[in-house]
């Protein structure tokens, strides 16, 4: 019995097939640099008749294929099989997730192509944070917007959240539901999230996936109206504008060498004053936030680090771990644990199905 997993970005398309029973992977890849001039993957129809070449001997035996969305926007607090309706839903988000939800609906409709009859999963990342209250999500703009737009806060990376927040409670050995968590998935796409019974109650990105912590190329937060000057000054347009906050800031434009952390630590150990600001810029905001998540659900037990950079630079728990051990109790546990998100969806993938 097995599910397999599909997560198509922008120009990729990762996949894990997994012995559900055992959770365990048994096959895993990605097929890269789809559209690009000179490759031989045109599309993610291409891609996923690729990836079903590679998976031909176990073909027969998949039960079930669960597709990450990114965008679930408020129809969806929780996982969900796809059929037309859910399909068109996910359609209609791609308005507000443009970079995202587009190839999402591509990998879709290819696997309804080339594994005919088998049934499709639909896990999205907002739908974790679906349980932040009002005071949480809404934004301080005219209500109409929010009513109109639906603008308003839906936090991501919400299966990364979810799963490690559940990790945690198995490390502590307490049930989840009695817990206060702050999870911080930290990346190239960085987020916190405030973990309080098992339920998300607030999230650092928002609208978008721009809010929140410095990112390899992404601002974080920001005054707003230095968007606007900037537009003014520089004679940006909104593409011009939007580029800039996106692809041209974060940890490359504060350290001017790169996106990734890696070279920013290089250029630390060197001396690098730019790189420097930087890296304590990241930890800075992420220590504001925990001190923040703190106070708003009243206590805490766990602080988690996951993600790329999370699991791989242990100095930033043991700086935060030690600039809070005079502000926490003792219990404070400040955890790494990896991240499986592609685990997770194959398990509500399994569990939707057998429901059904």
């Amino acid at each position: 019995m097995f599910i397999l997993v599909i997560n198509c970005g922008s120009s990729s398309a990762k996949y894990q097939l997994f012995h559900i029973k055992r959770e365990k992977p048994l096959a895993k890849g990605v097929i890269e640099r789809i559209g690009e001039k000179g490759s031989r993957c045109g599309s993610h129809h291409d891609a996923v008749r690729m990836i079903k070449n590679k998976l031909l001997s176990r073909k027969s035996g998949i039960i079930g294929i669960g597709h990450r969305v990114v965008h679930g926007e408020e129809a969806f607090g929780e996982s969900a099989i796809i059929d037309k309706k859910v399909l068109k839903l996910i359609e209609s988000f791609c308005e507000i997730a443009p970079l995202h939800n587009p190839h999402a609906v591509a990998g879709i409709k290819a696997c309804g192509h080339y594994f005919p009859g088998v049934p499709q999963v639909a896990v999205f990342d907002t739908a974790f944070h679906q349980t932040m209250p009002e005071r949480a999500y809404v934004y301080g703009l005219p209500f109409n917007f929010y009513k109109k737009y639906k603008i308003r806060r839906y936090g991501f990376h919400g299966t990364s959240h979810r799963y490690v927040s559940g990790e945690a409670a198995k490390r502590l050995k307490k049930p989840l539901g009695k817990l206060k968590i702050i999870t911080a998935h930290l990346g190239n796409g960085c987020s916190m999230a405030a973990v309080m019974r098992g339920k998300s109650v607030d999230t650092t990105m928002g609208f978008t996936p721009l809010e929140g912590l410095l990112m390899g190329t992404r601002s974080g937060d920001l005054d707003p109206a230095v968007v606007t000057f900037l537009m003014k000054k520089e004679r940006l347009g909104a593409k011009e504008a939007n580029a800039l906050l996106n692809k041209k800031s974060g940890f490359l434009g504060v350290s001017g060498l790169s996106n990734d952390m890696r070279d920013v630590l290089s250029g630390v150990r060197t001396g690098n004053r730019r790189a420097k600001l930087a890296f304590d810029i990241f930890v800075y905001r992420i220590k504001k936030y925990i001190g923040a998540y703190h106070a708003v659900m009243g206590g805490l037990d766990a602080v988690v680090f996951t993600g790329g950079i999370g699991e791989n630079v242990p100095r930033i728990k043991k700086t935060l771990s030690r600039e809070f051990s005079g502000v926490f109790s003792r219990k404070v546990k400040f955890l790494t644990i990896p991240t499986k998100e592609e685990l997770l969806i194959a398990r509500d993938t399994y569990g939707l199905i057998k429901k059904r």
